[in-house]
């Protein structure tokens, strides 16, 4: 078996402050024996417009000795990672992108040496109005969306990356099941208006159509910009069952995950071979 943690924060626009918490939650999921830990979207900055993304954007860098103050999110990630001797899902950073004044929502994989392994560029971007009560968000204005599945092997079982509006289309799911994902992990900064009406059930709809383990880490709380994050950070078992939450606030979701588990669950009730309509994406 092995640990993992989905981290749960309330990012503001100050990246050293935000980096400054995630690194006492990061230390306090491995203390706790987490060798896998998962961060929320945009937890080294939560800006006061959609544009500030732009300030601090950095280019793409993979190997742990090529970190340096240029990159200063990838670079306490490598850091973070390799002193505590575990993988880190970075959550969501801001890489910059082919089109000028626009970025790469990217979720980069660390493995315990520093060095990053896998890249996930957010697919599905958010650009929802919901009214004057709810505000609107256009994520498309300043992010371009990314193309590719990621399904990657790790030493914890085939890990399939996602980030947060993503959870809203099964299609990309059923890709990520075709290359053998095992274990979803999931940055997300769901909204408080959505999330109360649909988070709990993705996450557990995604683990039981998937058959697969679930670790979902959240914004949670309200941020300086006024904007209010839902949080229920969440690890949920192929069968569905929450098996930890931390419903609002800062902190860490822990739990043990369990391969034998997936793989008799898969076994006796084996609905991923009864798939008659393939998912073709484009």
């Amino acid at each position: 078996m092995t640990k993992v943690a989905a981290i749960q924060m309330a990012s503001g626009p100050k990246v050293n402050a935000n980096l400054s918490e995630a690194g006492r939650l990061i230390q306090d999921a491995a203390q706790q024996g987490a060798k896998l830990v998962v961060l929320p979207e945009n937890f080294a900055h939560m800006g006061m417009s959609e544009k500030d993304i732009l300030k601090v954007a950095e280019n793409p860098v993979s190997e742990a000795s090529a970190m340096n103050d240029s990159v200063p999110v990838q670079a306490f990630l490598s850091a973070a990672a390799k002193e505590n001797k575990i993988w880190i899902v970075g959550g969501t950073i801001p890489l910059k992108g082919e089109t000028e004044y626009k970025v790469r929502s990217a979720s980069l994989l660390f493995n315990d040496q520093g060095d990053v392994v896998a890249r996930y560029d957010k697919i599905h971007l958010f650009d929802i109005d919901f009214g004057e009560k709810g505000g609107a968000y256009n994520e498309s204005s300043f992010t371009e969306a990314g193309d590719q599945i990621v399904v990657v092997d790790t030493p914890f079982g085939k890990l399939g990356m996602a980030i947060c509006y993503d959870l809203r289309f099964p299609e990309l799911f059923r890709g990520m099941v075709s290359e053998g994902m095992e274990i979803l992990v999931l940055a997300s900064s769901f909204t408080a208006t959505t999330g109360k009406a649909h988070w709990e059930v993705l996450n557990r709809a995604r683990a039981i159509e998937n058959l697969c383990f679930v670790v979902s880490a959240a914004q949670g709380g309200y941020h300086v910009n006024g904007r209010e994050t839902f949080g229920d950070s969440m690890i949920v078992d192929p069968w569905g069952g929450i098996i930890d939450r931390l419903p609002r606030g800062s902190g860490v979701v822990i739990s043990d995950i369990d391969p034998a588990k997936l793989k008799q669950i898969r076994k006796s009730f084996p609905a991923l071979e009864h798939i008659r309509l393939p998912c073709h994406l484009s």
